[in-house]
């Protein structure tokens, strides 16, 4: 009987594997599995009730806590998101960057990759890029001439960009778990003054892999352009279509928004958090100024849209501006003659945001975004309590003792550990979307790898680029999966499948970069923050 003790814990996270491939919602899997293994626990004498104490402990400090308000980000990036993806940033991009590109032989698959890089860093979410993306772009690629699989391998690599480059949920989520898991494992190393792991540190490691991954990415667009021109040929050019104006209006709100929320973050001046709800404003003045229909004079309704977000930009320039070379963050009270054009741009942008949510509710997308929102995040978070109850027993049961003798006796030390992690991450993110891996696997695996010395940073990098590849890997990626649902009848399954393969090999170069040069992903947050 003390065999089938020790293998208890491997025993239930299989139950809760079995459970989730027939197709159980994930959060009531994980807790009712957790369940009911505590029951088998306690009849077998090896669990005790008392430990259901910590959990609602658990629950309030996971969601509640002033330290743990880095949640409150998910919300607010999801809103972003669903918000950009009803304002049509995607199809004006696509067009401006087919116009740019479009006449040079495999410029239409440079341009997708640009596009996805720039959602991926507006929006961050995976499934409404690359559904967006194969909305538009298959149809004009094929159009054009070019090669399916190509064609579907660059939208479906392209739209996973938003697992990596931030601001990403992923990164979100990932980052306030490796935080928990950094101060854990100081803890049990007896020191109780642990330093701090922020998103903030995440989101600043991520950037150098995530342009070197659309680097690579274009770089094997120029590749087949110059190795096999009939895969992607060049589009006959149609005279008028890149006018200054148009790329321009296509290129800078986009930009400014990241410039707003990615810079503030990595300047030190906001918090992810405070950074979400600047991102969330942003993107409501922008699909206000792009859903016309809410004033009966579309142009007014636009200037003060735009006006709104020019407002908000201002500010914070004012902001940065002012806190340059400062010994302390200072805020709007802080700013002496200044205060009084900070708070004209506060009231400019408050009564901007309050015409665009007007506009956005008379065309209804406002609804469709709330609802969006809500389903989105309360499935993170009814997760999130699924996950810690899972995580709870696990333990209890003597999981982490038995997960820590298996890693520790792996050969080649923390990198043959760190190598056995990414080979079952990779593996199950065929399987479970990146919320559950995140919720249920982080928690047990990265506080060993941390007291064996990994880089917090370079270990969270690491992480969010295996569930990248994961996502893009056939037969079972969600990206194939979300490309197959709109993709055209004549574009093959097994099309999608060849085009992957060529990405999937470049993400395992850009791991195995990441791996043997660990300052790719440690180089940017050392020099940000020391």
């Amino acid at each position: 009987m003390g065999w089938f003790v020790e293998f208890l814990p491997f025993l239930m996270f299989m139950a809760a594997f079995a459970a989730l491939l027939r197709g159980y919602p994930v959060a009531f899997t994980l807790a009712g599995v957790a369940l009911a293994f505590a029951l088998i626990g306690l009849a077998l004498g090896h669990f005790d009730l008392i430990h259901f104490r910590a959990f609602p402990q658990r629950i309030y400090g996971n969601l509640m806590e002033m330290d743990r308000q880095i949640l409150v980000a998910v919300p607010l990036f999801v809103f972003m998101g669903v918000m950009l993806e009803k304002s049509k940033v995607a199809e004006e991009l696509l067009e401006a960057m087919g116009a740019l590109f479009g006449s040079l032989r495999g410029g239409l698959g440079i341009s997708v990759v640009v596009v996805g890089a720039l959602l991926a860093a507006s929006t961050g979410i995976v499934g409404a890029t690359v559904v967006t993306m194969g909305l538009l772009s298959l149809p004009t690629m094929l159009k054009r001439g070019y090669d399916p699989a190509l064609a579907s391998g660059s939208i479906a690599a392209s739209g996973t960009l938003g697992q990596i480059i931030p601001p990403s949920i992923v990164l979100v989520l990932l980052g306030d778990q490796i935080s928990n898991a950094y101060q854990e494992a100081q803890r049990a190393q007896g020191i109780f003054s642990p330093d701090v792991v922020s998103v903030g540190d995440l989101f600043a490691g991520a950037l150098i892999p995530g342009l070197m991954l659309v680097l690579l990415y274009v770089g094997y667009q120029v590749f087949v352009a110059i190795t096999a021109p009939e895969k992607a040929p060049a589009a006959p050019a149609e005279p008028g279509t890149l006018k200054p104006g148009r790329l321009l209006n296509a290129l800078l709100p986009p930009l400014f928004l990241i410039f707003a929320v990615l810079g503030s973050i990595l300047a030190g001046l906001a918090t992810p958090t405070e950074a979400a709800a600047v991102g969330a404003m942003g993107a409501t003045f922008l699909a206000a100024a792009r859903n016309a229909g809410g004033t009966d004079n579309p142009a007014i309704g636009r200037a003060l849209s735009y006006a709104g977000l020019a407002a908000v930009m201002g500010l914070i320039l004012l902001i940065v501006m002012v806190n340059t070379g400062s010994e302390r963050r200072l805020y709007v009270s802080d700013l002496g003659a200044a205060s009084l054009l900070a708070w004209l741009m506060v009231a400019i942008a408050l009564i901007g945001a309050g015409l665009s949510l007007w506009r956005l509710k008379r065309t209804g997308v406002l609804d469709d975004v709330m609802r969006s929102t809500a389903t989105i995040s309360a499935m993170v978070f009814v997760i999130l309590i699924g996950a810690s109850l899972f995580s709870l027993i696990f333990r209890e049961l003597g999981g982490d003792d038995t997960v820590q003798s298996v890693l520790t006796a792996v050969p080649g030390g923390a990198m043959g550990a760190l190598v056995v992690v990414m080979l079952v991450m990779f593996i199950l993110g065929f399987f479970l979307d990146f919320i559950e891996i995140t919720f249920v696997v982080v928690p047990i695996v990265a506080p060993i790898l941390l007291m064996m010395g990994v880089d917090p940073v370079w270990l969270g990098v690491m992480m969010a680029m295996n569930l990248q590849t994961s996502f893009l890997t056939p037969p079972f990626g969600f990206a194939l999966f979300y490309l197959r649902g709109v993709a055209p009848p004549e574009v093959s399954t097994a099309a999608i499948y060849r085009g992957a393969i060529p990405f999937v090999i470049i993400q395992i170069l850009a791991i195995t970069m990441i791996a043997l040069f660990p300052w790719l992903a440690t180089a940017l947050p050392n020099w940000l923050y020391g």
